[in-house]
């Protein structure tokens, strides 16, 4: 039996763990090759553990498994260069690219380095300019190609909703993360009035709270624990009575934007949020 993906090929980054491997797989079982790569080491002023090459390693693993086929590299989405040379590279070996997850992000909302202007840089670089070198190295092969495809670009509801509440909240770093969100929102619309004609749709994914490490560690459990008021808590907060969404819900949501079900929805925004935009 053909699966439905079968002979595309996405190229993913963030691939390590979490959203990323989810997004990973998801597109392997429905018969996807993989071109992924992720930093895998520490970056100065983020406050929990990034991703490690076992993990990229493990999500290699995962994909193989599954009989499909997966080039990768460790590397920074802030490096043009890089992202350019591994889509070269996963478009010589595995003969397309079809489709675009920009999924790398850092999350330097909290702790003692939060309101450094350190965190604003990072939030801008890593989260806003990073999905547009990622859309930058790769769009064109989608073009050249003529059969069309589909661009994601992973935002959060901090685009669409406030994630400041009382001044306990405020730091440079979750003011940048907002802003980055937001500003991949807008960037996903310009891409999609540019790449309409080309048959390349371009949307975003806005989850709240998903539960990866990203969000699951130390920082946030002592911020939320020991740091945050009552009015901080609400911030993300779920209407249907759910903690976070998991991984699986984004890849699934990414699968539909990838398949030929959405095959004229572009320049939108799903919001996976468990109702939080109803709050």
């Amino acid at each position: 039996m053909t699966l439905p993906l079968e002979g595309k090929v996405a190229y993913i980054t963030g691939v390590a763990r979490g959203q990323g491997r989810a997004h990973a797989i998801r597109l392997a079982e429905a018969g996807a090759d993989i071109i992924g790569m992720d930093l895998c080491r520490h970056i100065d002023g983020i406050e929990y553990t990034l991703a490690e090459p076992a993990d990229l390693e493990q999500t290699v693993k995962e994909v193989e498994a599954l009989g499909r086929r997966m080039v990768w590299e460790q590397g920074d989405v802030r490096d043009p260069d890089f992202l350019a040379h591994l889509a070269q590279r996963g478009k010589d070996e595995l003969g397309r690219i079809d489709f675009v997850i920009a999924n790398a992000g850092v999350m330097p909302l909290y702790g003692p380095r939060s309101n450094e202007r350190l965190a604003w840089n990072l939030a801008l670089d890593v989260l806003l300019t990073g999905a547009m070198n990622t859309v930058e190295a790769t769009y064109p092969h989608i073009v050249e190609q003529g059969d069309g495809g589909s661009i994601i670009l992973i935002s959060s509801m901090a685009a669409v909703q406030p994630m400041m509440r009382t001044e306990i909240g405020h730091s440079m770093g979750n003011i940048g993360y907002a802003a980055a969100k937001a500003g991949v929102v807008n960037l996903a619309a310009n891409y999609a009035s540019l790449l309409a004609g080309d048959r390349i749709r371009v949307n975003t994914i806005c989850p709240t709270g998903v539960h990866t490490p990203m969000v699951d560690n130390d920082m946030v459990k002592h911020f939320y624990d020991n740091v945050a008021g009552p009015e901080d808590v609400k911030v993300l907060v779920p209407a249907i009575p759910i903690d976070m969404v998991e991984s699986i819900d984004i890849a699934n949501a990414a699968y539909w934007l990838c398949s030929d079900d959405s095959r004229y929805f572009t320049g939108s925004t799903m919001r996976i949020d468990g109702g939080a935009f109803l709050r």
